[in-house]
């Protein structure tokens, strides 16, 4: 059972009133939870990667809850999500791609019925290297007014032995979204697109 020991955890959160345009009568609300952790696997190359996943699903649950407590505890509100890693320079990218299930399904799981595939980008990266880490709607991944990114960083990490593992959610559309097609309150959330 490989070991994934927490250095650092960092939650970042945002108001967003206007975006060039009038305030919003409720401003958009983004956080980002992240975890700098060893990554057991550096300097070797393991041919099943798949078991480990189990072992960060307490990581996934950890990284959701203090997610929904920087968006103000109400589950209910978040509509939109994404997860992301930036592997320390020692290790591959199919270390990053460990985080797809115990960071989904963390989320899956507190979010209630969300449907839609969890938006996900992950990247070997040198210390202090900043991610993008895709937003879309919970329930429907055609919502346009969700497409979105959160960029986050830890500028001590990730070391190359390690492994930055982030979850993110939002609350809202885009302030002043107006691309059209398919409207949050059209969501069917039936199969996870529509």
């Amino acid at each position: 059972m490989p070991e994934f020991p927490i250095r650092k955890i960092a939650v970042l959160s945002e108001e967003i009133s206007h975006d060039g345009g009038p305030a919003a009568a409720e401003p958009r609300r983004r956080a980002a939870a992240m975890a700098l952790v060893g990554n057991p696997f550096v300097g070797r190359h393991e041919p099943d990667l798949q078991p480990a996943m189990d072992d960060l699903k307490p990581l996934g649950a950890l990284l959701t809850e203090r997610l929904i407590a920087a968006l103000g505890g109400d589950a209910t509100a978040i509509d939109g999500y994404g997860k992301g890693a930036i592997v320390g320079a020692a290790g591959e990218i199919e270390h990053g791609a460990l985080w797809h299930v115990p960071g989904g399904y963390a989320m899956r799981e507190k979010l209630g019925a969300s449907k839609a595939i969890v938006p996900s980008a992950m990247k070997v990266g040198a210390f202090g290297s900043s991610l993008d880490v895709p937003l879309g709607h919970t329930n429907a991944a055609y919502v346009r007014s969700h497409f979105d990114a959160i960029t986050v960083t830890a500028p001590d990490g990730p070391r190359p032995d390690e492994i930055l593992f982030c979850l993110a959610m939002a609350c809202g559309p885009r302030i002043h979204s107006r691309m059209g097609g398919l409207e949050a309150w059209q969501v069917k959330g039936e199969d996870g697109l529509r």
